[in-house]
């Protein structure tokens, strides 16, 4: 398995960005008259981006799955991993959005 070491390191990479992306989460530094305006936007900024890593990762899994598919010729196994990148799309795109929102929000308190 010439692949076999590029796999690892792309799970290894994997794992890191999940890291960083969860663990490392920026606050969003609101300071706002309405506590209640302020508790939403700090949650659906919180939010946004908790969907964006996922997506992130889901997309990085996709990628690994189909290049595994295509290299071992397992259709299904590509088939899937380019499922899993789609996915891992949109759940980065509604984490663009909620973040948006949740900036908005803000915005719209100041």
């Amino acid at each position: 398995m010439k692949g076999f070491p590029w796999i690892l390191a792309g799970i290894g990479i994997g794992v890191a960005v999940t890291y960083v992306l969860f663990f490392s989460e920026p606050e969003p530094a609101y300071d706002t008259s309405y506590d209640g305006f302020s508790d939403a936007a700090r949650k659906t900024f919180a939010w946004g981006t908790k969907q964006k890593a996922k997506g992130k990762v889901g997309s990085f899994a996709g990628a690994v799955k189909e290049g595994v598919g295509n290299l071992t010729g397992n259709q299904d196994l590509a088939d899937e991993g380019t499922a899993d990148r789609v996915e891992g799309k949109v759940k980065d795109v509604a984490g663009q959005v909620g973040q948006a929102v949740g900036q908005t929000i803000h915005d719209l308190n100041k």
